[in-house]
């Protein structure tokens, strides 16, 4: 994984057709009844593997949520280490939507578990981070991704309804907190901006604030924007096209229930990889009309 992040990224969107990952969130209860016969964690597998075959053509990447795998202990954890496995053998990139932030060497453990050859599964390709214990808390994080070819997804304004509380406070100069967050974010990234243009520090960028989205691109241009809020928490494509420099470059679109439970809104004659499959391709060729209607 010696190649830079953001140009790999950047080459696996133009290889696929579109800016899309998949949130692999899988809640057992809600799998296909074919799979829960199984244990928690064999059915954790056996689902991420499932919806891994069905969109390793559509997308670039899957993001799986460690808490649905941590939730089961080591079995879950096995479960995670599979998923990274099989999403690399094919070719998708990963990134690990853990969300960590600590301090020191907590954090360095934190990036060494999950980053890296040594790392669980092998690492993820990128990692996502909370920055709201202080700018040298992302430092570890930022050693460990430079030091592996990966990436950082920096918590910046993010798509839940509570987030206006902290976020969007005005400080003394005049910047909202996630604006201050941005520039911390920008000052970090400008040491590994790769051929593709872009940083390997990159930012989480809700797509249920697009007129903030538009604000926060400007500031952070060399940025890969991680897009949540597409599809389940009412995202739409007009919601998302702010989160794109002019060329149509630098967000990556993350979607997880409206794909990966897309089979419960279909007839059961349709098997649920095929519902996966076509959520996903169905979401990618909606960004993808959406981008050319927007340039």
């Amino acid at each position: 994984m010696s190649e830079h992040f953001a140009d790999r990224l950047m080459a696996a969107v133009e290889r696929t057709g579109g800016p899309v990952c998949v949130g692999l969130d899988p809640v057992v209860e809600r799998l296909p009844a074919e799979l829960r016969e199984a244990s928690a964690g064999e059915a954790l597998a056996a689902f991420g593997q499932g919806v891994i075959e069905s969109v390793a053509d559509v997308a670039a990447a899957v993001k799986p949520q460690l808490a649905c795998y941590e939730r089961h202990g080591v079995a879950g954890l096995a479960a995670y280490e599979a998923t990274v496995r099989a999403a690399r053998e094919a070719g998708l990139l990963v990134v690990a939507d853990a969300k960590r932030g600590d301090i020191g060497i907590s954090a360095g453990h934190y990036a060494a578990g999950l980053l890296g050859p040594d790392a669980i599964g092998g690492g993820a390709d990128a990692l996502t981070v909370s920055p709201y214990l202080g700018p040298d808390t992302l430092e570890p994080f930022a050693d460990a991704a430079v030091a592996h070819g990966a990436g950082l997804f920096v918590l910046v304004r993010t798509s839940n309804p509570g987030s206006d509380a902290l976020q969007r406070l005005r400080l003394e100069d005049g910047r909202e907190v996630c604006e201050a967050v941005a520039d911390q974010v920008v000052e970090l990234g400008d040491r590994c901006v790769g051929d593709s243009v872009y940083s390997a520090i990159g930012a989480v960028v809700g797509a249920t604030h697009p007129e903030d989205a538009a604000r926060l691109r400007r500031r952070m241009p060399r940025q890969v924007f991680l897009v949540p809020g597409y599809g389940a928490q009412g995202g739409g494509v007009a919601d998302v096209l702010p989160c794109f420099n002019d060329d149509g470059r630098g967000a990556l679109i993350t979607a997880s229930r409206s794909v990966i439970f897309a089979y419960e809104k279909r007839d059961a004659s349709v098997g649920w990889r095929d519902a996966v499959r076509d959520a996903a391709t169905a979401m990618r060729d909606e960004l993808a009309l959406g981008l050319r209607a927007g340039g």
